[in-house]
């Protein structure tokens, strides 16, 4: 909770339901002393399908590389995954390419509420 609501995210998620999430994906922490100052999940089908989600950084630690290794663990952890996915803003997609992840132009993004 701390580390989202230092980066100004989710601030409608509430602790139960974040421990209810972190057991339902693979996830990766990046700790200082007893502190998590970065945190990446993915959500999987376990075999075919990965998508990550929520690279988070305290704002206290970006920009030293601790984003790029946490990416790289989780990527590791998911080399079993045939496609491996997310969606990020367009700045940050030289961010998510130092881990040979591609743009792709062909696919469109859709949501529901």
């Amino acid at each position: 909770m701390r580390l989202y609501n230092d980066v100004g995210w989710w601030g409608e998620r509430v602790e139960q339901d974040i421990e209810e999430m972190l057991n339902k994906v693979q996830s990766v922490g990046a700790w200082k002393n007893d502190t998590l100052i970065g945190f990446a999940r993915a959500v999987l089908d376990g075999k075919f399908r990965a998508y990550v989600e929520d690279v988070v950084i305290h704002s206290s630690y970006q920009k030293e590389g601790i984003g790029i290794k946490l990416v790289s663990k989780l990527l590791d952890d998911l080399s079993h995954i045939d496609v491996i996915s997310l969606f990020c803003e367009q700045h940050l997609i030289p961010f998510y390419e130092k881990n040979n992840l591609k743009y792709s132009k062909s696919q469109f993004v859709m949501h529901r509420r």
